[in-house]
């Protein structure tokens, strides 16, 4: 997650010339990337199981993302203020907008190769792209249109649901009735929302912000220095720390090894469904899945990955069956 984008303060009315930029901007932006870093790192420690599960999957970390992302496309809004809220330099609006469609190409390019079953086609960089170009126009326009067009984004996604928008070429608008299998999908609706959100509260708080203390703040500290610095390469940062966590991490998971609980949650869950969806009570199924577990785990059969040899996998079949038969009461417990 990124947000690529000046934190210089207002240009003047008259010629294009840059102003000092914002430290203040940039430090909120370290703080979005550190969140980011976190995220990712608890994803990859599920990805490569050394977590007894993928916390970043679970509810809560779902929503962390959200917010996360939330921060920088926000910030997105922000930072076009910030560069072109008073004129549009097209060379340095367009050398901008060329890294991170490049970068974003780069993410879709490697995601291929690395998970191709679940590549990035449309995630935070593709958004934050298509929200550049698009965001343009409402720094000119009143700002109660930016909000109000802000608030239709937003709602879109709870309004409008069409099967003619899960075509391929269409899954960017987020408008459509399935979820694509990706690893991070961030389409214009609702996310564009929070660009203009961040566009609108720019406009409005960004003179204030500017004559304030928080406006003339400096980084003297090295931690301040280095939050300024980062928020200031927050793509280059972005681009690199996934390699380097995922290669690091990979190297430990080899020599460790995975989780002794890895896995054991999705085997419980994905049970409950199969069973519930055969007919099973839903109270006995989850018994059944905590029995089936502790069997093959007594058993020496439990796999993570689910690889078992065709005698294993009989073998396990006749325990889940004699758990459930169990649950119900029907049948002694293995």
């Amino acid at each position: 997650m990124i947000s690529a984008n000046s934190s210089q303060a207002p240009y003047p009315s008259g010629n294009h010339r840059p102003t000092p930029r914002l430290p203040i901007i940039d430090a909120v932006r370290a703080g979005a990337i550190l969140a980011m870093m976190a995220y990712h790192t608890s994803w990859d420690l599920g990805f490569l199981r050394l977590t007894p599960e993928n916390y970043a999957l679970s509810s809560f970390g779902r929503t962390a993302a959200h917010v996360i992302a939330g921060s920088f496309l926000f910030l997105v809004g922000i930072g076009l203020v910030l560069k072109n809220g008073r004129g549009i330099d097209p060379r340095s609006t367009l050398f901008r907008l060329l890294r991170i469609v490049v970068a974003a190409a780069a993410i879709t390019g490697a995601t291929w190769f690395a998970f191709p079953d679940s590549f990035i086609f449309f995630g935070v960089l593709h958004c934050i792209a298509a929200a550049s170009v698009l965001g343009l126009p409402f720094l000119f326009l009143p700002i109660w249109v930016s909000a109000a067009c802000a608030a239709l984004v937003l709602a879109a996604p709870h309004l409008v649901h069409a099967e003619i928008l899960d075509a391929p070429a269409l899954l960017f608008l987020g408008l459509g009735i399935d979820t694509p299998r990706t690893n991070d999908y961030v389409p214009l609706f609702p996310w564009f929302g929070l660009v203009l959100a961040g566009i609108c509260a720019g406009r409005i708080g960004l003179p204030a912000l500017t004559r304030s203390r928080f406006g003339h703040w400096q980084p003297h500290g090295k931690l301040a220095r280095w939050a300024t610095s980062a928020g200031r390469h927050s793509l280059a940062i972005y681009l690199i720390h996934q390699p380097v966590l995922l290669g690091l991490l990979t190297g430990l998971a080899m020599l460790a090894g995975p989780h002794p609980r890895a896995g054991e949650a999705s085997f419980r869950a994905e049970y409950v469904q199969n069973c519930m969806r055969t007919g099973g009570e839903q109270r006995s199924c989850q018994i059944a899945a905590r029995c089936t577990m502790e069997r093959l785990r007594s058993g020496s059969l439990w796999r993570p990955d689910g690889g078992f040899t065709v005698e294993q996998r009989l073998t396990a079949q006749a325990l889940s069956q004699a758990c459930y038969e169990a649950a119900e009461g029907t049948r002694v417990a293995p």
